[in-house]
């Protein structure tokens, strides 16, 4: 019992310490997972349009705010659908909502840029 004392005496400061501090430098786990890591990446390319993204985004009335904002920052990359180990840019497929999707897109992310490929309204 007593060696539990002490090491629940040094466990609980160490971690609130170590928590501060990570917390000063804005660490966060969240971004390790592939979903996370492809959207971050793909968020950080310049964007290029294929003419019928171009068409589908005018037709469903989606602005690049709309796109970049809400569809691809919390879309859900679909691996098993993707050819994310297609060299020397993957394809993905992201769908959004990750409940009862409403839309699809594929896309190409290159080392440069994203390519947007496809764009579908699925309800």
């Amino acid at each position: 019992m007593k060696k539990l004392k002490f090491y629940l005496i040094g466990l609980v400061p160490g971690l609130l310490i170590v928590f501060f501090i990570l917390n000063k430098k804005g660490a966060s786990c969240s971004g390790y997972l592939p979903n996370s890591r492809v959207i971050a990446e793909t968020l950080s390319k310049e964007f290029k349009y294929s003419e019928s993204f171009q068409t589908e985004m005018n037709t469903l009335k989606i602005n690049e705010k709309f796109l970049k904002d809400s569809i691809i920052t919390n879309g859900k990359v679909d691996f098993e659908r993707s050819n994310a180990q297609k060299k020397p840019c993957p394809d993905y497929v992201l769908t959004y909502p990750e409940k009862n999707p409403t839309y699809e897109i594929t896309f190409e992310k290159c080392e440069e840029n994203a390519t947007l490929k496809t764009l579908k309204k699925l309800k």
